[in-house]
This record gives C-alpha cells, structure tokens and sequence, in this order.
C-alpha cells in the first residue's frame, strides 16, 4: 500500500463518517428494501471529501434502492483499522486500495470478472485493468495510474548548473546521479547543511525503488521465486549506504520520519526529496498561496519531478501500478445481489468524472476513457514540463509482482518487509551492519519464508 501511505505525509487527514438518507422503492421496482454498501475510502487529494459526497449524492438519485454509507479514514490509522476487519471477516464492501494477494488469501475478495461488462472493459485504457489483477483474475477498478519518482527543488537544481529538463526525458544513471547530488551538497549561511537528497528510515519505497532500477523488479519475481539474493541487491545497499558516508544524504538519515523528510525539503535544505509524485505541483502551489496570504512562512519551491536513477549499466524501471476501490465480501454473506451492487459502487466511483476527478488532481495518467471525455476541455492540474516527465516516467513503468504471485508468497513477502527489510534499513542508514551482513540477512530471511 505504498501509495496510500506516502499521502499521510502529503496531505491532512481527518477521520469523517457520513452517510446518506435511505430512500423507499426504486426505479427498478424494488420493494421498500434498501441494501446497504459500506466504502472505506481516504482522503485521496485535497478536494476528495468533497468529490465523493457528490457522487455518493448523484449515485442515490439514480439508485435510490441502493445507500451507499461511506467512511473517510486516516492514512496513519486506516490501514490497521482495515486490517482488523478483515481478519475478522468483516471488511467494507468497497475499500479504497491496490490489489493484493492478501485479500484473495482470505477468500473475502470480490472476483469482479462475473460483473465486467464490455462496455466497462473497453472503457478502461490499454493496460490498465491488468494493474488490478492477481494471476489473471480482476479483483479491483483503479481509478488512475499512480507512479512514484522524486521530487525536486527547481533553484537549488539550477544554482548547481543541473540540467533537470535532460533527466526528465532521458533518465540518469546511479553514477549520473552521484556527480550531481555532490554539487547541491553546501553549508548555508545559517550553520546548516543543504544535501543532495533526503530520505526517511521508515517507509521501506526508498530501497524498493532503487532495487528495482536495479533490474530486481521486487522483492520476488513474477514466478514467485525470491530475488532479493541477487548480487544487484548488494550493490543497492552498498550505493545507498555511499550517499549517506559521502555526505550527500544526512548522517542522521536514520533518525529522519516522513514528516522530517518533508520539512527538509519544505525548508530548502535539500535539492531532493525521495518519494515524490506529480501531485507536489498542487501541493506547492498551495503553499506558495499560503505563503503570499502569510499563512505560512518559507521559500516558494517550483517542483521538479525526476524519475529514480538506474544501475550503471541498467535500465529506466519506474514504481507505477492502479491505485482504486477493491470489492468484498463478508464471512457473513449477503448474496450475489449485493455483491452486483458493490460492483455497481465501485465502477460508479471510478468513471467519468467521478474518478477522473482525482487523476487530475494528482496530476496522473486518467485510467478511463470515459475519465478523458469528462475533462476534455477543462484545464488540467500540474506543471506541464512535470506531466511529460510523468508521461515519459509511466512508460518506462514495471508494475509490482504482487500482481502475478499467489497469495502465499504475498503474505510470505510481508513478513519479509516486516521481519527483515524494515530492521535491516534502520541498521542501514545507521551503519550499525554493513551492506555485506545486510544482504546476508536478506539472504537467510528470504530462505526461511521463500522455501
């Protein structure tokens, strides 16, 4: 759930319950029995709360045999809150999500292949449907096309004489990278340092990506077999733990949160934040407005978006999937009519306008044609040179093997992220093991749970 948690740090969030009235009779001459369909959902950009209690209202004129009760959760606190309920066999019908194997696991997820008409699989663009699959079978409707890169500061790029425009169309090597991240590297004039980039300890995506720019596309391959044991995942480490004893990153990398990560950034004490998306274009646009109202004290940054350095030798692979709502059913099941309706909210939330709401405040590629025909005309959220460099970053995209494995070896790679990857990635930043003992412990784990 890579995306959905970076966005705790994006963006505020705050825990709202609401539902709509019930209403008597349908249209479709259904007696006076209202199904009920819960939807947990996020605050997905800035506007969603207000986004999805409109569609939530349009979808009851039209459905008013059908309520829809709908939560927004915390990014900080959702995940877990999800997590019970479905260990106790009680998800919501409809959870904003991507797949996961995880979810088949249980036997609650909703095979949605009975429901896809070809009316909806046609409206859904090239490859995108198949962002939303677990070996071949459709368990989610993404409702756009999420990619993670890095986020960069427009004048500290440029007063190191870095050609950014270049990188966003033709990519950088891990050496590349080096020899530009040193020339943001500086004392200010208050005592303090600027660095090449910045990371946090916590979130695992910054070794996720930079292993996967280095031809290991996760943690498994397609086939389910562990990959982590390659040496391509040695010289990750040892090339993450060089920015940190080279200066280019903080020596306190370690002791670094989200939120620090942002504040660096935010403050200009680094030319580049790791975990960045498109949508830093609204975010700072914002901010800058804020500023100007004097809300908010800082430098207004103009974003540049920067795709992850590959290995020397290597090739662009860029972090992108389907970011939508994922259909459940309870251990307690209500029936294939309410499943037909859960599918019913879910293609709802995800088409026309209502879902191309948020690819364009996200400034990501539209999943649905009926999404484009929605907005044709309309202006668009994001820098424009930025939308390229997503467009160029999207097609150089390698979506997660989470897709393809089956679901023991999903559930096998959480515990790998868990019991090694997260341990092993402090001990990292920290110094505290070696690259070497590092890898050797990503070896004997994966072993262990990869048999």
């Amino acid at each position: 759930m890579k995306w959905n948690k970076a966005m705790a740090i994006l963006l505020a969030a705050m825990l709202v319950v609401l539902s709509a009235c019930s209403s008597s009779g349908s249209k479709d001459g259904a007696s006076d029995n209202v199904d009920v369909i819960k939807v947990w959902t996020y605050p997905v950009h800035g506007n969603y709360k207000d986004d999805i209690a409109k569609s939530v209202a349009e979808f009851h004129a039209k459905h008013p045999n059908i309520r829809i009760e709908y939560e927004l959760l915390t990014w900080a606190e959702g995940p877990k809150k999800f997590d019970v309920a479905l260990n106790a066999g009680s998800p919501p019908d409809v959870y904003y999500h991507g797949v996961s194997g995880q979810y088949v696991d249980t036997g609650l997820a909703l095979n949605l292949d009975p429901y896809m008409t070809p009316e909806i699989v046609n409206d859904y663009l090239p490859g995108v449907l198949e962002k939303a699959k677990i070996q071949g079978k459709q368990y989610g409707l993404p409702m756009y096309q999420y990619q993670w890169a890095w986020s960069a500061n427009q004048r500290i790029l440029e007063e190191a004489g870095i050609d950014w425009r270049k990188i966003q169309k033709e990519g950088w090597t891990w050496s590349e990278f080096k020899t530009e991240a040193k020339k943001m590297v500086k004392d200010l004039p208050d005592g303090s340092k600027q660095y090449g980039i910045v990371t946090d300890a916590t979130t695992t995506d910054f070794i996720e990506m930079l292993a996967r720019s280095s031809g290991l596309v996760d943690v498994v391959d397609r086939d389910g077999k562990f990959i982590w044991n390659d040496e391509r995942m040695l010289e990750t480490l040892k090339f993450i733990r060089s920015m940190v004893d080279e200066g280019i990153m903080p020596k306190e990398t370690a002791a670094i949160d989200p939120a620090k990560r942002v504040e660096y950034f935010y403050n200009g004490k680094t030319g580049i934040a790791s975990k960045g998306l498109p949508y830093y274009d609204v975010m700072l646009e914002t901010r800058a407005k804020d500023i100007d109202a004097g809300k908010v004290k800082g430098e207004k940054i103009e974003h540049v978006y920067l795709p992850i350095p590959y290995k020397d030798g290597g090739k662009w692979q860029a972090t992108v999937g389907g970011e939508g709502y994922v259909g459940f059913r309870q251990k307690d099941d209500k029936g294939e009519q309410h499943a037909k309706n859960t599918f019913l909210v879910m293609d709802w939330l995800t088409k026309g306008v209502h879902g191309g709401n948020s690819a364009s405040e996200l400034c990501v590629p539209f999943a649905r044609q009926s999404q484009i025909d929605a907005f044709k005309g309309k202006d668009s959220r994001g820098k424009p040179h930025n939308k390229i460099a997503a467009e160029i970053n999207q097609s150089h995209g390698v979506p997660s093997s989470d897709l393809y494995v089956d679901a023991k070896v999903s559930a096998s790679k959480k515990k790998f992220i868990e019991q090694a990857q997260k341990p092993m990635q402090q001990a990292l930043f920290s110094g505290s093991r070696t690259p070497e003992q590092i890898f050797e412990e990503f070896k004997n784990k994966g072993e262990q749970l990869f048999r």
